[in-house]
């Protein structure tokens, strides 16, 4: 504890009140040691090394019927040998505590230094020499009230300083306390989670009950295993295994009844149904990149396994199936972030910069699906073949509350090349309610072989919907989004249209529970009616 450094009570007793006014460093639980300006002197021996205080068994925090009569100091303390300013050899009648400390040794023959003769007033002061000579000064003020002795008007002056510190010294341990308690709960979790000193697991699983228009009830599942390592600050390694049960849903089920073009796992686009669909059983490794910061607002990421909805078009209140919306067209802009690539990832780099002095923020990425295949047979594989995709992003801050980005993405997936240029945007009108849109516009060219067809398109994707939060229940979230993944005249003979409904809502801190509704009309862009789907979402987050 440092009050001042040593001057912690010579501003009293005369000038008592002064100090306390001026320099309550007592009242602050944490803060830097400051200094005074007096002659410097060498450095104390460790506090751990002196003798020890007949305070040392003081219970915390301090009572004021305790701090009155409790302590004593005994002739052999290590402060206890010097009682007159003059003796002190690193204290002189020019330094501001000389009147204070004369103060306080002749008017209450308090002790203010140490066998050397020397004050020490850059040393910090425990907690156990504050507390004992607040005592003694409490002692001797008693006595002379007893007595009758010096003044009383001063006299009471000091005695309510003291009692002032007195309180403020109980205030910081009941404050020292209670972080205290706040800090256990913290560690446990940290050591439960952690492998070691350097890594942390993260854990979710989903579990997802699904029925919907000519589909029986089917339950999918995916779980993710996190590992998180630091080696050094800004630094991250970031593991990521995935499994589900290959499961699937009403909408899927209809978007695989021909050639699957705008479904999760769409050939052109996603603009399905569940996030969770098809997930395949077998363990994978889902990411793998190492995260740093060679300078300050540059973050650079590399690595076997990235995913680009991971590093763009972001948006806090629709871009994580597991807390908002399910449907992965609502996830993303199907234009912008390519699921050909991004579903299993693939090796590459990205990078942030945010300006010093501006609300901006710049985003870079460039993914391979199949850098690991020399020749992949239908695509050309490799590092700079085909399915690849390159993307720029650029973020401005209107404020807290209203955020943009601009984006661009260049693509080859299946011999197409693709090029979109989109808008992400995000409003939060209060605490309470937010709305968001994505839009997006792009072209495809390229004989693809996959659907043994030469395509030339220019399709838009669009997106709009609203989140309400402590809606009936606290802690829960509501949200209503409409959209149309991809709209193009020259693709099929209707436009697909999607629609979302969900309410959720946290049964305690790992369990989150969400009934929603999935509506798609047209799937495919081909006229075969509507599809109904209701999810009972289930996550459980370790």
């Amino acid at each position: 504890m440092s009050v001042k450094k040593r001057v912690w009570l010579v501003g009293g007793l005369g000038s008592f009140g002064m100090l306390n006014a001026t320099s309550p460093g007592w009242a602050t639980p944490i803060q830097q040691e400051s200094s005074i300006n007096v002659t410097e002197t060498p450095a104390a021996a460790p506090l751990d090394n002196r003798p020890s205080s007949h305070c040392a068994a003081i219970p915390q925090p301090i009572q004021p019927d305790i701090l009155e009569s409790a302590c004593e100091w005994a002739p052999d303390d290590s402060i206890a040998q010097v009682r007159s300013v003059s003796e002190l050899s690193d204290v002189r009648p020019t330094d501001w505590a000389y009147q204070t400390l004369q103060a306080l040794s002749e008017r209450y023959g308090v002790a203010i230094g140490y066998p050397d003769g020397t004050f020490r007033g850059n040393q910090a002061l425990t907690r156990n020499e504050f507390a004992a000579t607040l005592a003694k000064v409490l002692d001797v003020i008693s006595q002379q009230f007893v007595l009758g002795q010096g003044n009383i008007a001063q006299l009471q002056e000091d005695f309510a300083t003291l009692k002032r510190l007195q309180a403020s010294y109980a205030t910081i341990a009941k404050d020292l306390r209670d972080r205290t308690d706040q800090l256990e709960p913290q560690i446990t979790k940290l050591e439960q989670q952690r492998f070691s000193t350097t890594t942390k697991l993260v854990g979710q699983t989903v579990f997802g009950l699904t029925n919907g228009s000519n589909s029986r009830s089917t339950i999918l599942s995916r779980t993710r295993l996190d590992l998180k390592t630091s080696f050094a600050p800004n630094t991250l390694l970031r593991t990521q295994l995935e499994a589900g049960n290959n499961g699937n849903d009403a909408i899927g089920r209809v978007h695989e009844q021909a050639q699957n073009l705008l479904g999760t796992v769409g050939l052109l686009a996603d603009g399905g149904g569940l996030d969770y669909v098809r997930v395949d059983n077998a363990v994978r490794l889902s990411k793998l990149y190492y995260t740093f910061q060679p300078t300050d607002g540059l973050e650079l990421t590399v690595g076997a396994r990235l995913s680009p909805r991971d590093f763009i078009d972001g948006n806090r209140f629709a871009n994580d199936s597991t807390q908002n919306f399910s449907s992965s067209f609502f996830t993303n802009n199907p234009l912008i972030v390519q699921n050909q690539i991004d579903r299993p990832g693939g090796a590459g780099a990205a990078l942030s910069w945010k300006a010093a002095t501006l609300p901006l923020t710049v985003r870079a990425l460039y993914v391979a699906a199949d850098a690991e295949r020399p020749n992949s047979g239908i695509t050309k594989g490799g590092l700079f073949g085909d399915r690849h995709q390159g993307s720029l992003e650029v973020e401005y801050d209107f404020s807290k509350d209203i955020v943009a980005r601009l984006q661009f993405t260049k693509a080859t997936v299946n011999n197409v090349d693709i090029f979109a240029g989109g808008l992400n945007a995000e409003w939060a009108l209060n605490r309470d309610f937010a709305v968001f849109g994505r839009f997006a516009i792009g072209s495809y060219k390229g004989f693809n072989p996959l659907l043994n067809q030469d395509l030339d398109l220019n399709p838009k994707s669009w997106s709009i919907g609203f989140v309400a939060r402590r809606l009936f229940v606290p802690g829960s979230t509501a949200g209503l989004a409409i959209g149309q993944p991809f709209v193009e005249k020259d693709l099929g003979n209707a436009t697909q249209t999607n629609i979302e409904a969900f309410y959720s809502f946290l049964l305690n801190d790992n369990i989150s529970v969400t009934p929603a509704l999935t509506v798609v009309s047209n799937p495919n862009n081909r006229d075969r009616g509507t599809i109904f789907e209701w999810l009972l979402r289930l996550v459980y987050s370790f």
